[in-house]
């Protein structure tokens, strides 16, 4: 469906572009995430035990950014994956000023759990487009991305 818009081609064409990302995000990452509520997991909560899984210990503020999450609403996020045992907050020995995020055995065996379920919606999701198809998608979302303010 075309926007509704009435302005010069350059508005219309940019406005049209921006809804169907959002819509194509927003139907994506619902499609892919639904199976998350199996383990009452929020798509936050996720990524923030994804990234411990992979990438090992880091403060809350890179785990903001590696998710692209607000630093308050992540205290909210680490709290409840520390509640359920999934996470603990560990000092630095150097500088006790600095915590640091950990996954627990219990968070890692659920990421080892979930992951493959998760892989094979993302790819069941993009089945649609060809293997050039979503390497285009990767290249222009990457240039949107990274664009200066």
């Amino acid at each position: 469906m075309p926007v509704h818009y009435k302005g010069s081609q350059e508005e219309v064409q940019a406005l049209d572009a921006y809804v169907k990302l959002s819509r194509a995000a927003e139907s994506v990452g619902a499609k892919i995430n639904a199976h998350l509520r199996e383990y009452n997991l929020t798509v936050s909560q996720f990524g923030i035990l994804e990234a411990l899984y992979h990438l090992g210990p880091r403060q809350t503020g890179e785990l903001g950014n590696k998710i692209l999450k607000s630093s308050g609403n992540m205290t909210m996020v680490v709290d409840n994956l520390e509640k359920r045992g999934l996470v603990k907050r560990q000092p630095r020995k150097n500088d006790r000023r600095c915590v640091d995020i950990h996954l627990t055995k219990k968070g890692e065996t659920l990421v080892e759990e979930i992951l493959p379920k998760h892989i094979a919606g993302v790819l069941n999701t993009f089945a649609v487009l060809s293997g050039e198809e979503q390497e285009r998608v990767a290249v222009l979302c990457r240039k949107l991305g990274l664009q200066k303010k």
